[in-house]
């Protein structure tokens, strides 16, 4: 019990120091040493599904990962209705190999699916300090005008309390911004989130979706909004291309080969004091090894795959050495 109060304290001091210095000067006037990011870098396992819990781990070591970024949902390497039998068994297979889980991918989105408490206890059991919840939803009538306030309004109310159980647990929720989705431009569900307490609530951070979603300048307001509360960033990259079928398209490519502007980005995650995990997503399609999701075609395919995840990964590190490092 000491450990869990200390622990509880720590979070509190530290997050909200964090929040009010943010809020108290702008980036750019706020003191920055140069240092090496202390984060974790995970692969998105849902990239590798044919590869059990040591082989994920293992293939993430030898790639140079330091974490897995665990999918706990359907079709992922823990099925939601398994979690308390089976999450134990995979942290133990992961951390066994030397490789940390500082956080797992759910598709919750209200704290009445039956599998969140049972989820979020275990993962609270096994000290993983972080959850990624699941999507919501705009329910577009093709060109009829719908009220997309009031859609928000429901999905706001589902989130709060799915972030209620989460501080019961004290299991920090990181809310992803996804493309299409509620809270894509952030500014639709960040007077949701400013409601809620900062320690247990904040985001997840995704570059690639905001720039789908907002383009150029869109991508630097979302940042900007979310600095205060980033608990975890996804890492992926993309372009836009013109089709003779659909127009002008995104289409994901490899870390560094796309528009996204990685070196702002993180530049401005190292002078708001960001440490957290970053999730290096493969979404892009592989001829003869994945498809059009990034997803490894079949087991003989995932070495390929994780060779060319290394390559991302080698990536993100000269990023994050460029961006933490140079005074």
């Amino acid at each position: 019990m000491r450990e869990e109060v200390s622990r509880r304290q720590f979070l509190q001091v530290t997050s909200a120091a964090a929040l009010v210095g943010s809020r108290a000067l702008p980036a750019a006037e706020r003191p920055y040493v140069p240092g090496p990011f202390r984060g974790t870098l995970c692969l998105f396992s849902k990239s590798v599904p044919h590869l059990n819990w040591q082989e994920l781990a293992k293939s993430c070591k030898r790639a140079g990962f330091g974490g897995v970024d665990l999918t706990v949902r359907p079709d992922g390497h823990v099925m939601p209705e398994r979690a308390p039998e089976d999450l134990p068994k995979a942290v133990a297979a992961i951390r066994a190999e030397g490789v940390d889980v500082p956080f797992i991918t759910t598709q919750l989105v209200s704290a009445d699916d039956p599998t969140a408490r049972p989820i979020m206890s275990t993962a609270a059991k096994l000290s993983i300090p972080r959850m990624k919840p699941g999507y919501y939803h705009y329910r577009l009538n093709g060109d009829k005008p719908v009220d997309v306030r009031k859609q928000v309004e429901e999905a706001g109310n589902q989130f709060r309390g799915l972030a209620k159980l989460a501080e019961e647990y004290e299991i920090q929720l990181g809310f992803h911004n996804h493309a299409g989705y509620i809270g894509c431009q952030i500014w639709d569900f960040a007077p949701v989130i400013d409601t809620l307490n900062p320690l247990w609530v904040g985001y997840y951070y995704d570059l690639e979706n905001a720039a789908a979603e907002g383009g150029e300048g869109g991508w630097r307001i979302d940042a900007n909004l979310v600095m205060p509360r980033l608990k975890m960033m996804a890492a992926k990259d993309l372009y836009w291309k013109k089709t003779e079928t659909q127009g002008w398209r995104p289409v994901t490519c490899p870390l560094g080969e796309g528009m996204c502007n990685y070196k702002t980005l993180l530049r401005m995650a190292a002078e708001a004091g960001f440490h957290g995990p970053i999730s290096l997503h493969m979404e892009y399609q592989i001829l003869g090894v994945s498809d059009e999701q990034g997803i490894a075609l079949s087991r003989e395919t995932d070495r390929a795959l994780m060779a060319a995840a290394q390559r991302n990964l080698d990536t993100l590190k000269s990023l994050l050495r460029e961006a933490y490092e140079s005074p």
